[in-house]
């Protein structure tokens, strides 16, 4: 039995409420929208979205209450040895492709990039930041005040770019297409509707388009519930017209395309986090928590290929790392500081374990003009598994 979620603050209601009036404001006179609209406006919202709206969003923080505020806890901030392993790859790439140039998606608190610039220990790099949040934006700032001579944040898209692209966490945070399959085999678009007072689901007929693609990517299965990020995919593909040479490394939990629409993953993968606690209703706490959808990523290979990029590693965040060398630098550590030691490795297992992080995130390396063998999928490459 699920644990009952946390009540919000009064504060934090009534921002909830505003941020409803504010979606149905924007919608107005219609009283039902696409889920992946609705999901875009909960979150990107100007001033009452997730990401948009200023309130705590990330743990890791210095004090255990700051990190009770948070909803959900990433890689770079649970340990700066992931950023530091990371390094090690973007190193190899920053290399081939003759660039000191770095350009991060959606860059959190500003951890990873903090951990990937004491490593790779180079002032002539320049690190390009890409953040649609504000209010990250000044974490960031913060985060990284001893690098803001290198560090450049973007408002948009650059129309040409040589170096390595980062992207950790940010393809679970686009807007997805939320679909079903009906009992006649048809397929249906999942909306939400506000018509009765409360949001609610109301399915409406998918547009033909919309029923072709699911189509070649799953057998309709009746009462079948799942989400497809087509908004991911022409992103991605979009990055093939600007890199012009380098790579791409995208880092998300995610499962091939067989796994993804797997029978048994009738009820899809939309994910909330509300303080700390996962669920799976997205129509409540509007504007107060994240919501998220696993990556397909058999459809990331498409689209990259289809952008004019190629598919030059797929593998676990665990072999990932492994091969990057982690356990390398991990043997700068004194054993003998018995607490610094334990402190340090404690976050590190939780980065490799299978029951954790180790298994269920996935690091692929998409290339432009790119001659290399990569570090980070040495072992263990499961492209042929896409």
């Amino acid at each position: 039995m699920s644990k009952p979620l946390p009540t919000p603050h009064p504060e934090a209601i009534h921002h909830s409420q505003a941020c409803l009036e504010a979606i149905k404001t924007k919608y107005a006179p219609a009283t039902q929208i696409p889920f992946e609209a609705w999901m875009d406006a909960a979150l990107y919202l100007p001033y009452w979205g997730y990401y948009t709206g200023g309130l705590p969003k990330l743990s890791g923080e210095n004090t255990a209450q700051q990190a009770l505020q948070g909803d959900f806890t990433t890689a770079p901030e649970l340990s700066p040895w992931y950023g530091r392993t990371l390094a090690i790859q973007v190193q190899q790439v920053l290399d081939a492709s003759q660039s000191l140039t770095i350009l991060e998606f959606g860059a959190g608190s500003g951890k990873l990039a903090l951990s990937i610039l004491e490593q790779l220990n180079n002032p002539n790099i320049h690190y390009f930041i890409l953040e649609l949040s504000a209010d990250l934006r000044e974490r960031q700032k913060a985060t990284l005040h001893q690098y803001t001579h290198q560090i450049t944040w973007l408002d948009q898209l650059p129309s040409s770019f040589e170096g390595c692209i980062i992207a950790n966490e940010v393809l679970d945070a686009m807007p997805v297409k939320l679909v079903q399959w009906n009992q006649h085999h048809q397929l249906e678009e999942v909306y939400v509707s506000w018509e009765s007072g409360l949001p609610s689901y109301k399915n409406l007929p998918a547009s033909t388009e919309l029923s072709q693609i699911m189509s070649a990517r799953m057998p309709a299965l009746p009462h079948y519930q799942t989400e497809i990020n087509l908004r991911g995919e022409a992103w991605v593909k979009a990055m093939g017209s600007y890199l012009k040479k380098g790579g791409v490394l995208l880092i998300d939990y995610g499962f091939p395309r067989h796994e993804y629409y797997h029978p048994q993953r009738h009820q899809g993968t939309l994910m909330c986090h509300f303080q700390h606690h996962a669920h799976d209703n997205p129509l409540i706490y509007v504007g107060l928590q994240d919501i998220t959808a696993h990556v397909d990523f058999t459809a990331i290979a498409d689209a990259a290929l289809e952008g004019g990029l190629e598919v030059l590693g797929y593998t676990s965040q665990a072999r990932f790392l492994m091969n990057c060398g982690l356990l390398n630098l991990l043997s700068q550590l004194d054993p003998q500081n018995v607490q610094h030691y334990a402190q340090q490795i404690g976050p590190v297992q939780k980065l490799l374990s299978e029951a954790e992080m180790g298994e269920l995130f996935k690091v692929m390396l998409l290339g432009k003009e790119l001659d290399i063998d990569p570090i980070g999928f040495m072992n263990g490459d499961r492209r042929y598994m896409l």
